[in-house]
């Protein structure tokens, strides 16, 4: 083996290592002790009652159902805005990003604030039904993603054939949609596991999920071993999911940044006032109306609940930016040596590890880490921001490693081939070849881990040592006692620093590649 293949090697195999280590082995750990140290299997079967098959039964029916409207969005919004010539496209596609870009737990209470404005029934609200609506609204950006960046991937001279000998709604429905199945199923397989594995908006809900019952357990009554076995029953069932279909998870281009040298056909809509009108709408409806609404509620009595609000997140703002920002730069990392080995030397392994993990519900990942680390030799980890780290390691780096994969797969393998060729070291290419190519794909691999950290609560919850102070921490504790315009204050306050620091990082990554010469866009 020369000394190019026993780099790659060697820092694949470092990596690999410590995150089975820190994160794979607590998982592990955790069940095997539950299943058969904690007592014998077959009593632990017990445990699982008809009254926790009920929940685990009513928390897949809302996850199925998130999982059909928001599929069902997201084709035809992708659609719209990925294949067709409505105007503003590039300005849809970015304002229709916002709920995802933000904490969940922000909609729930602008959603809340709306039904109290108007005097609506807070039980409509506060049911099933409250659940349904906001994860629609969070999930249906990440539809239209998923499935816009397929319609964006079709070669245009299958469309063209197929116009050649029919006509267009045919080539659409026979050919287009087709050809994006395999990012449909993704899709709705995703958003199903992200749907059932929900905790904070149930929970600021008063809704009881499967989730919020694991929590209760694990939380309120100590009963530990009861909680981790509840839970392998999600686990089975969202990794069951994933591997069912990996195939089409592991293939299909979702989350792709850019889609050098292929063509793209688009076609001329005869409406376009009517579907401009339906952008629209749903823009205020799932945007415009929630921030419009979180604004009244915290200012309607005067600036008093907005000072206090900031009072009480000082202290936990820049805790919150470091830890996400941290927690970004090892996934962005994780993420890129997952992908290169996957799709360069074909390890398959390493993309399978961060798939399961990422199957594992918050709550669930969370319960796994305070099984495992909480003993003396281990107290660094369990007793600071560490082991916070770690979790948000664990759970987001899957999604950098798919966003990255799917940036190298555009790369021609020949470049990499004729620099080793050249004696080019294994660390120049990755630097100089490799890296500049894919500095889009980084940066919004970057911006994702970023947001998903600073707003994870269903892990933070378990996990945060007493005296740290984390936002989403502050604002769920709070949120149970305090008045609503206090807590429509503080997430109106979070909505801004997230947006505030995503532009900030956005224009600063921009100059300092600029700069380099990396990219111009």
């Amino acid at each position: 083996m020369n000394s190019f293949s026993q780099n790659k090697s060697k820092i694949f195999t470092i990596v690999y290592w410590l995150f089975v280590f820190f994160i794979v082995v607590p998982v592990i750990y955790t069940f095997g002790s539950a299943l058969f140290f904690d007592g014998t299997l077959t009593s632990n079967l017990k445990l699982f009652t008809k009254e926790t098959l009920l929940l685990l039964l009513n928390s897949s029916i809302i996850a199925f159902i998130v999982a059909v409207i928001t599929t069902f969005l997201g084709t035809g919004f992708g659609f719209l805005l990925y294949k067709t010539n409505i105007k503003f496209n590039s300005l849809f596609k970015i304002l229709f990003l916002i709920p995802l870009l933000i904490s969940p737990y922000i909609l729930a209470v602008a959603w809340k604030d709306f039904f109290s404005i108007f005097s609506l029934n807070f039980k409509i609200i506060n049911s099933y039904f409250g659940v349904v609506l906001v994860l629609t609204f969070i999930y249906t950006p990440l539809a239209i993603l998923i499935i816009g960046s397929a319609f964006s991937n079709i070669e245009s001279h299958l469309e063209e054939s197929g116009l050649l000998i029919t006509n267009l709604k045919r080539v659409v429905f026979h050919i287009v949609f087709p050809l994006v199945k395999p990012a449909i199923l993704s899709s709705f397989v995703l958003i199903f596991i992200f749907s059932i594995s929900e905790f904070s908006i149930p929970a600021f809900f008063g809704v009881k999920v499967f989730t919020t019952e694991i929590f209760t357990q694990f939380s309120a009554f100590y009963n530990h071993s009861f909680a981790i076995l509840q839970s392998t029953l999600l686990v089975f069932i969202c990794i069951a999911l994933l591997l069912t279909e990996s195939k089409y998870i592991s293939e299909a281009p979702f989350l792709s940044v850019g889609s050098k040298g292929s063509e793209q056909k688009n076609y001329k809509l005869s409406r376009m006032g009517l579907f401009l009108f339906l952008l629209i709408g749903w823009f205020l409806i799932s945007v415009i109306i929630p921030f419009i609404t979180l604004f009244i509620q915290s200012f309607k009595a005067g600036t008093g609940q907005i000072t206090k609000a900031f009072i009480l997140l000082k202290p936990t703002i820049l805790n919150s930016l470091g830890l996400a920002f941290s927690a970004s730069v090892f996934i962005v990392f994780i993420g890129f040596v997952s992908a290169y080995f996957s799709n360069k030397n074909n390890k398959k392994s390493f993309d399978l590890i961060l798939l399961i993990i990422f199957a594992i519900p918050s709550v669930v990942l969370g319960i796994s880490f305070i099984k495992f680390y909480n003993r003396p030799i281990l107290d660094f980890i369990y007793s600071g921001y560490i082991i916070i780290l770690i979790a948000y390691i664990g759970k987001f780096s899957f999604i950098s490693s798919k966003i990255i994969g799917n940036s190298l797969k555009q790369i021609p393998n020949s470049l990499s081939e004729t620099a080793q060729l050249e004696g080019v070291t294994f660390n120049k290419i990755i630097r100089k070849i490799i890296i500049p190519l894919i500095v889009p794909a980084i940066f919004t691999s970057f911006i994702i881990g970023f947001i998903f950290s600073l707003g994870e609560l269903g892990t933070t919850i378990m996990l945060y040592p007493p005296g740290t102070e984390i936002m989403p921490i502050k604002i769920f504790t709070i949120m149970a006692n305090a008045p609503q315009a206090l807590t429509s204050s503080m997430t109106l306050i979070v909505f801004a620093v997230t947006i505030v620091t995503i532009t900030v990082l956005f224009f600063t990554v921009k100059l300092f590649f600029n700069s380099f010469g990396y990219y111009n866009d």
